[in-house]
């Protein structure tokens, strides 16, 4: 039988906090060194997660109910059809502890009752992440917290929850855990033994640190450059409270694969350690966030060890978030041609032994900007229509901030080409191969064959639904004639 456990982080992976990680997983699997979100923001990059979905196919747009995030709508629909679902039909024993999505267990959002399908045990936090003073929902039933160490740091909590399940587990089924702790997002509140760790680290200074947005969306053009002082202290505290919160995971891995080691199960074990999105300090002189189209917001971590998989590998063929469903159900045995997602299964990148299979050439971004209706009380002269505007009144995120990228990614092809949904239509395009931190705007100098090529790609990409037809057959000749086209095209 094979077990397979997810492990779910906010964060690009960092090797200097994750030495164990990197060891324990990496090292003895698959590196993958070119994952990537299909969205940067929290809840519709764990609903694709879940579902196997693109955002314009589950509908889940941000982290608002009003905008999906566990909204009536999502529960009925793509949740209902959710991996976990399917898993529960192969007897799989299921195992939820951490962050949800960020609406979870709000009134309206069905309250702690609501247990998703196909989770048998449930340890859900109620909003968004916290490490002390949260609600829980425990198997629909809620369990508040408070702020002592011993009994309410969550990041160990999930870890004891996840050990007392592979204890009381029934061996005669599989089992598959999903471990979501709040590490490294805000309050970046770190175990006491780790709050004077990193002391002297700071932020990154390379790549794209710092630089004006030159020749970019207006977003990224309101920044002041050179960050002042204050940006920069902000922005290096955030780092090293993220890293002092990163030590508790990595103590996590260590003891889930001890435990996992003395039950004989690791290795008859599939361990996959992944995020949701990136994040950005100081690049482009924005302070902090997510939110952006750029590799430092899209790239994701993925590390993967199990039966059949070869240690020490790195993995160039791109892989995307939506991959990880189908990726778990193909280990499970489901068969995928049953499942309604856009994602494909990676198994065969890691595993040739086990599948075949082909790498995709291009795939979609994209991202439903969030603002504000009224003006930040702090910043009145930024007016209406932004979000997220600090340190020092500098926003990261508005309504117009609403793009769609497709990013072209083979052996002869590192491309990225964006269009936003604003009164300028504005488009940028990217040649990584020559400007890997995306320096320099080339779409009024590239060849416009090359433009229409990459418009037409992002087109088909957005207007694929590939799980509202009808048969599972005519899905999969979809996205045959989708990578015909365009190569007969190109």
């Amino acid at each position: 039988m094979k077990q397979c456990t997810y492990l779910s982080f906010l964060v690009l992976f960092l090797q200097t906090p994750m030495k164990k990680t990197k060891q324990l997983i990496g090292e003895a699997g698959a590196t993958f060194v070119n994952a990537f979100t299909v969205t940067p923001l929290c809840c519709p990059s764990r609903s694709s997660i879940l579902s196997g979905r693109y955002p314009h196919n589950h509908q889940v747009r941000n982290n608002s109910l009003t905008g999906n995030c566990s909204s009536p709508l999502w529960q009925k629909g793509p949740e209902a059809e959710a991996f976990p679902v399917f898993l529960s039909k192969k007897k799989y024993q299921t195992f939820f502890s951490g962050k949800y999505l960020n609406q979870y267990g709000q009134k309206a959002a069905g309250d702690v009752d609501h247990v998703p399908p196909g989770w048998d045990q449930w340890n859900a936090l109620v909003g968004n992440s916290q490490y002390y003073n949260y609600t829980l929902s425990v198997n629909g039933k809620a369990e508040k917290h408070s702020d002592t160490y011993e009994k309410d740091y969550l990041t160990d909590l999930i870890l004891n929850w996840s050990l007392t399940f592979l204890d009381e587990r029934s061996p005669q089924h599989p089992f598959f855990m999903m471990l979501a702790p709040p590490a490294p997002h805000s309050p970046w509140t770190a175990a006491p033994q780790y709050q004077q760790e990193f002391n002297n680290v700071q932020a990154p200074r390379d790549g794209s640190f710092d630089k004006p947005g030159k020749d970019k969306h207006w977003l990224l053009r309101q920044p002041t450059n050179p960050m002042p002082n204050s940006s920069i202290v902000y922005l290096d505290n955030a780092f090293r409270r993220r890293w002092q919160t990163l030590l508790s995971v990595d103590n996590m891995v260590e003891k889930l694969v001890k435990k996992l080691d003395s039950i004989k199960e690791l290795d008859n074990t599939y361990l996959i350690y992944s995020s949701d999105n990136g994040y950005h300090t100081g690049q482009f002189s924005l302070p902090i966030d997510k939110r952006q189209l750029y590799e430092f917001d899209i790239r994701i971590p993925l590390l993967v060890r199990g039966p059949g998989i070869k240690p020490n590998q790195t993995l160039k063929a791109p892989v995307l978030n939506i991959d990880l469903a189908p990726t778990i159900l193909d280990i499970s045995g489901v068969n995928l041609s049953t499942v309604k997602m856009d994602g494909e299964s990676f198994l065969y990148q890691m595993a040739p032994s086990l599948r075949n299979g082909t790498a995709r050439p291009f795939f979609l971004v994209e991202y439903t900007g969030e603002g504000s209706p009224v003006s930040d009380p702090s910043c009145p002269k930024l007016g209406s229509g932004v979000s997220e505007c600090f340190p020092d009144c500098v926003c990261e995120d508005a309504y117009n901030n609403t793009y769609a990228c497709v990013r072209s990614l083979d052996g002869s092809h590192n491309l990225q080409y964006c269009e936003f949904a604003d009164s300028e239509s504005f488009v940028e395009m990217y040649n990584l191969t020559t400007d890997p931190h995306q320096l320099q705007n080339i779409v009024k100098t590239v060849d416009p064959s090359v433009l229409q090529l990459m418009n037409q790609r992002l087109i088909k990409l957005q207007s694929c639904i590939l799980y509202g037809l009808q048969t599972p057959a005519e899905r999969w000749n979809i996205k045959k004639r989708l990578n015909l086209d365009v190569y007969m095209k190109n």
